[in-house]
């Protein structure tokens, strides 16, 4: 086993997200110590040094991965799909918006908003036949599948749900309602 440099400390706390402070008092140490270990003015004790790497370990088991609370298989809907049988998936499974993905990748997305943005301005009839590629909107972002719970709310601030991509394929969703069940947890 290799002991960690100042470097590899500093980097380490920056993966597992916590501040200097957060880990010093995981470790039940000061964070003026915290941080002069990791500029390289002092050379930490065998016993402060395994405290550190016990909090880390501790921050990685608390981080929850996407993967985790993701949904799969996608409900999704094609770019050749109709309207209408959009509006029927949406309303089977109780959702406001769905991805439009073609062989696995994400091309669009669909709403009700948009579908009732359409609907203002053509007929209802005209509406039901259309294809979902002739009105869908720009696709959710993406995230791997071990991307951590912080960066997907902060991405839900500005997006209705975000895809999971596992090799350039869709393999999950989250929404804010996945995110908010963390509280429960």
């Amino acid at each position: 086993m290799q002991i960690p440099t100042p470097q590899d400390i500093k980097n380490k706390r920056a993966a597992v997200g916590l501040t200097q402070n957060e880990l010093a008092k995981r470790a039940g140490v000061s964070q003026p110590l915290v941080a002069r270990i990791e500029s390289g003015d002092v050379d930490p004790r065998v016993s402060t040094l395994q405290r550190i790497l016990d909090a880390f370990d501790e921050a990685e088991k608390e981080q929850v991965q996407i993967k985790d609370i993701m949904h799969a298989p996608v409900i999704h809907a094609k770019p050749d799909d109709r309207v209408k049988n959009v509006v029927d998936l949406m309303e089977k499974y109780g959702v406001s918006q769905i991805p439009v993905i073609d062989n696995g990748i994400a091309v669009g997305s669909i709403s009700e908003e948009m579908v009732l943005h359409i609907m203002s301005e053509h007929k209802r009839k005209d509406v039901s036949d259309m294809e979902i590629s002739t009105i869908m909107g720009a696709s959710f972002p993406t995230v791997s599948s071990e991307t951590d719970v912080g960066v997907v709310s902060y991405i839900l601030e500005r997006s209705p749900a975000v895809l999971v991509v596992d090799l350039g394929k869709v393999i999950g969703v989250v929404t804010k309602q996945d995110i908010m069940k963390l509280l429960k947890s």
